[in-house]
């Protein structure tokens, strides 16, 4: 299904896009700067347009083990539980934190009435590829065997966005057989041809939180010293998979985001493989776009939470 959204607050979002380059072409750009580490402080001291918005109490820490030793997570527990939520956060897969979007969390933990695990697992390029994907896939073999005794709820869903939303597919492919045992997978413009897509090739410099030069450097960071070949394998770019027995999925994308292509064909794929999908391509909306002040990420966070909610109805 299909249904694009957002076409009444067009002009506010264009507006907001044109303030939102104006505010990326005033500073040094990520790959400009070329140091995560530094880049990941700025945002801890709340600098820049993502800057995450503050640690809530509701929030607990704690950590799982995971083959390479233990995965921090971040843990919200509504008043009633449901089912649980394992969360992967964006961040092009060097940036991010599991506590980068409490608000959302706790608000989608209230809700829905799940039980939220936001894995914060280890970044690019201090550890690239395969330890990102190896601490999901760790996480998600956790709470298989955990949702019951740690939360009273057997009913799982996944979902992340932007790179988050890549590992959660990555993550489910990796499950085999035992990837039905999550209920729906919500994904939020989602990388996942990483040896990029005619819309990431084609975006250009304009930078709506990723461009072009952008998605090259944290595609780099993440697959050091890999080919174009290379970057197709299912385990890293999903949309070459054999995606059959898949659970249910909805897939989001803006249309002024340089990974619409990602999502249009990821969702294609994923019900010719006969999965259950549902499709929102969200007018003028950019890379992102849930976390910024805007009447469509406001709708869109309330759908997701809807979709959430409905998927771990008994």
């Amino acid at each position: 299904m299909l249904v694009t959204t957002g076409t009444d607050v067009a002009e506010e979002t264009r507006a907001f896009n044109d303030e939102l380059a104006a505010l990326y072409a005033a500073g040094p750009q990520l790959h400009e700067v070329d140091d995560p580490p530094a880049s990941r402080a700025a945002r801890a001291r709340g600098e820049g347009p993502l800057a995450p918005p503050g640690r809530l109490a509701e929030g607990r820490d704690r950590t799982i083990p995971g083959r390479a030793g233990p995965i921090p997570v971040r843990i919200f527990t509504p008043a009633e539980v449901r089912g649980v939520y394992l969360h992967l956060h964006g961040g092009g897969w060097t940036l991010g934190t599991a506590d980068s979007q409490d608000p959302m969390l706790w608000r989608l933990a209230t809700e829905a009435r799940v039980a939220v695990v936001s894995v914060d697992y280890r970044l690019a390029p201090e550890h690239p590829y395969p330890s990102g994907p190896d601490d999901c896939e760790d996480a998600a073999r956790w709470l298989l065997a955990a949702a019951g005794p740690e939360f009273g709820a057997e009913r799982l869903v996944i979902g992340g966005e932007s790179a988050g939303a890549h590992l959660a597919a990555v993550t489910l492919l990796r499950l085999g057989t035992a990837a039905r045992a999550f209920r729906a997978a919500q994904l939020t413009f989602g990388a996942y041809d990483l040896s990029m897509t005619p819309s990431q090739r084609r975006w250009g410099e304009r930078n709506l939180a990723l461009s072009t030069p952008v998605l090259q450097w944290f595609i780099a960071k993440f697959l050091p010293g890999m080919s174009p070949e290379e970057r197709r394998a299912p385990d890293v770019s999903p949309l070459y998979a054999d995606l059959s027995g898949l659970p249910p999925a909805r897939f989001v994308v803006g249309t002024q985001d340089p990974l619409l292509d990602d999502t249009l064909f990821m969702e294609a794929r994923w019900r010719a493989a006969g999965n259950e999908t549902e499709l929102e391509v969200v007018a003028e909306a950019p890379h992102g776009f849930v976390g910024f002040p805007l009447t469509v990420a406001e709708r869109e966070l309330a759908r997701q939470r809807e979709y959430v909610a409905r998927s771990v109805a008994s």
